[in-house]
């Protein structure tokens, strides 16, 4: 399968990956030189491209951690006009760079981890263990008492408001109209 490739998904990023490429990607907990299966979102094979969920636990990419880096420097800084506020940030993202070793289709489904394959096994269960008398319950809890809430200051009562039917105008406007009109 010398054409195929994957589309994987890390650090919320998507990259293309076949045999030999190099990706770098945000920062991963692995160690230099450990091996990394990358979750498949597309695969193209020579002849058929997966997109199924199902199937496409079948794809296996496999990379290897080259190197730790930081990338560029990126400066953040933050101005208001007028106002003297003035603030200067900056950033360096943690970066990992991976070697794609391996870009295949299995022809069935990987076997489980360890921990996935212990969580499937029922537990055995201990044979003859006496029954212990049922323990009595304790009375419920009544809930603590609320506090009374924080009074609010009173809201200042206007004359009109815009709910008025003098068109929005408010008492001392309709007053100086008024007087307008008269003269």
């Amino acid at each position: 399968m010398a054409n195929s490739y994957a589309i994987v998904e890390t650090g919320g990023k998507q990259y293309r990956a076949e045999k030999g490429a190099k990706l770098l990607v945000e920062r991963l907990p692995e160690d230099e030189g450990s091996k990394v299966n990358l979750p498949a979102v597309m695969f193209k094979g020579d002849k058929d491209v997966v997109l199924d969920a199902g199937e496409l636990e079948k794809v296996k990419v496999e990379a290897v951690v080259a190197e730790h880096v930081r990338g560029p420097k990126i400066r953040v800084f933050k101005y208001k006009a007028k106002k003297g506020y003035r603030r200067r940030a900056g950033h360096r993202q943690g970066l990992t760079r991976l070697e794609v070793t391996d870009v295949r289709m299995l022809s069935r489904k990987p076997a489980a981890g360890k921990q996935a394959a212990k969580k499937d096994e029922p537990k055995p269960k201990a044979e003859a263990k006496p029954k212990k008398a049922p323990a009595k319950k304790a009375a419920p809890k009544k809930p603590a008492a609320r506090k009374p809430a924080a009074k609010k200051p009173a809201a200042k009562k206007s004359g009109g408001g815009a709910t008025s039917s003098s068109g929005g105008r408010s008492s001392s406007a309709k007053r100086t109209s008024s007087a307008k009109k008269e003269s």
